[in-house]
């Protein structure tokens, strides 16, 4: 299982902070979020942070078991 923490307008979309998911790869885990109403509008531009390194939407590599994926949207600053 892979746990994916939402943070800041994710959170909202998703409605919930986190969550435990099953999926092989981050195309998969995008493709499954993706699929649920709000989260689909908020993720394309999100960041992606596999155990606190960044990943690619397209990074086909497989999810090591227990990792933890975070979902961050853009932050606005200043």
């Amino acid at each position: 299982m892979v746990t994916v923490r939402y943070w800041a307008g994710a959170k909202e979309a998703a409605g919930r902070s986190e969550e435990q998911v099953a999926a092989g790869t981050i195309p998969e885990l995008v493709a499954m979020l993706t699929s649920r109403g709000r989260l689909a509008e908020v993720l394309p531009a999100c960041s992606l942070l596999m155990d606190g390194q960044a990943v690619r939407p397209t990074d086909g590599a497989p999810i090591p078991a227990a990792a933890v994926v975070d979902v961050l949207p853009p932050f606005a600053g200043g």
